[in-house]
């Protein structure tokens, strides 16, 4: 029935309410959810003509150009989940997939899915690792392209170097990609960049604040193309967020949230042991590089994140996704200054980073605090929330926006019945449920947060292949052009991090001087 307002219009509230709700989805993806004439009648009768989100999502489109030689440091998880990125898959994994396939549609349409992934037109020539067993499965992933449908025969194997330092040396590598323990980062990206090749390094960009300058300056002065892993970057509904941020959708923002919740021991880096693992099979000298020596510990190799002997801790390992998805939205920049607590409060097995970390950074000239804080033994799920004086946006698997009741933007809705408190004026969903090959709790943790898969027209797409694209792109223009996680972004990313450690392990307040670039 409609009320004195509504009547004559041909709309109902409810139908108003829907449309609304239905915008993002309308304007980013291009869903025919409602007719268009409907559509534009609900915006009319809304005020909301100039919230248009079309083209606020972007997707990398391949520059087309000569066949880049990768060589690969760091072949473990994470180096294996980028070589899939490439195209490359060891093929134990394709047997396996396939015969899951057999039985559950959904791993045949994951099989399929990577098949049909864009060919990036790359070939992986070197890998190196410490550990005999990844290398060795490595040169086999690195010889199995399954791309555009094919599953062909074996290719060509890449070379095993035994050091980093005779891999970015080999003149037939055109690029390094960087998937190494925390305190190898810089060492190699250093190496690399003065051998003049192009980097993509996972995140963070370094493990301690001095080696960040040196490898901002290298990169800087060898004009190497150079994108940092934070494949958020990618993420549709972060994209999505930064366009309603751009429109003035929220009011002004003052407070901004987010976490990390995890409750499993491999969340928490208490990962499984490799029993092939001994001192003969792991180059523990070259592990160890540039952090204390400590005699052979397999416990130190394969959870070596539990130190800070070789880890930046959950500020550098997952603090950094949060801020890196924030500075995308908003372009934060470096605070002004950073206050920490927490403890190691539940894993008592000897680590010394924090199971618990609470971080406080100050933007004083945004008017602005970004809030983090983190526990290893509890799985509550909390998300982003972005709080701003008209509404606040809720930002998780799925992404929402509340008018806020006390709004001075939205209060002649809310008068006219237009709105209602608490309901959702706009929302976002972005098929999360289409992917669920979920096999450890820090995955399942990186697909809540879409740093797994992202949509486009309502398919899945794997986040850390479209970050890679870019990169590639950017190397084969040849023209200066630089990703969107570039080492500008990335130096942001590693100073806030370091901000919050030195604040964590000193116990008080650290600051930044913008003008010296000095942490005080």
């Amino acid at each position: 029935m409609q009320n004195n307002n509504e009547k004559g219009k041909g709309m109902s509230r409810r139908d108003l309410l829907a449309g609304m709700a239905a915008l993002p989805v309308l304007g980013a993806i291009g869903y025919g959810l409602l007719k268009q004439n409907s559509l534009d009648a609900q915006k009319n009768e809304a005020g909301l003509n100039d919230i248009d989100l079309a083209g606020s999502v972007s997707t990398p489109v391949q520059v087309p150009g000569k066949e880049i030689r990768i060589g690969i440091v760091g072949c473990g998880s994470r180096g294996a989940y980028l070589m899939k990125a490439l195209g490359f898959v060891h093929p134990d994994r394709v047997d396996d997939w396939n015969k899951r396939g057999k039985d559950d549609p959904y791993w045949k349409q994951y099989l399929d899915d990577f098949r049909t992934q864009e060919n990036l037109n790359v070939k992986i020539v070197a890998i190196c690792d410490v550990f005999e067993k990844n290398a060795e499965r490595a040169i086999k992933t690195g010889a199995n392209s399954h791309r555009n449908g094919q599953d062909g025969p074996m290719g060509e194997a890449p070379r095993r170097y035994a050091t980093y330092h005779e891999l970015v040396a080999a003149p037939d590598v055109d690029a390094v990609i960087i998937a190494t323990p925390d305190h190898l980062h810089v060492p190699v990206a250093l190496e690399a960049a003065r051998s003049n090749k192009h980097i993509y390094c996972e995140k963070p960009l370094s493990w301690t604040v001095e080696e960040t300058y040196e490898i901002r300056n290298v990169v800087k002065n060898q004009g190497i193309v150079f994108q940092l892993g934070h494949q958020g970057r990618q993420t549709e509904s972060y994209q999505v967020a930064r366009a309603l941020v751009e429109k003035n959708v929220l009011g002004k923002v003052s407070l901004i949230e987010v976490c990390t919740n995890r409750n499993d021991p491999n969340g928490a880096w208490v990962y499984d042991i490799d029993p092939a693992a001994n001192e003969q099979t792991i180059d523990w000298e070259q592990f160890i590089g540039p952090a204390p020596w400590h005699p052979f510990s397999l416990e130190r190799f394969f959870r070596w994140r539990c130190w800070w002997d070789y880890s930046t801790g959950l500020s550098g390992d997952l603090f950094t996704h949060e801020y890196d998805a924030m500075n995308q939205i908003f372009n934060l920049g470096i605070p002004h200054s950073a206050v920490a607590s927490g403890g190691i409060y539940f894993y008592k097995d000897g680590r010394t980073v924090p199971d618990v970390l609470n971080m406080a950074f100050e933007y004083p000239n945004r008017d602005l605090t970004l809030l983090y804080s983190a526990s290893l033994s509890s799985e509550k799920n909390r998300g982003k929330a972005i709080m701003g004086h008209d509404a606040w946006l809720e930002l998780g698997e799925n992404l929402t926006v509340f008018a806020d009741p006390r709004s001075t933007q939205y209060k002649e809705y809310f008068d006219k019945g237009l709105l209602e408190p608490g309901k959702a004026m706009f929302s976002y969903v972005p098929g999360q449920g289409k992917v669920d090959a979920i096999t450890t709790p820090t995955e399942k943790y990186f697909a809540g947060r879409g740093l797994l898969y992202t949509y486009r027209d309502g398919k899945a797409l794997d986040t850390t292949h479209l970050h890679l694209l870019e990169w590639l792109n950017c190397i084969r223009k040849a023209n200066g052009s630089q990703p969107s996680c570039n080492i500008d972004r990335a130096f942001e990313e590693a100073i806030t991090a370091h901000l919050g450690t030195i604040s964590y392990q000193q116990g008080r307040r650290v600051y930044w001087d913008s003008d010296k670039e000095q942490i005080i």
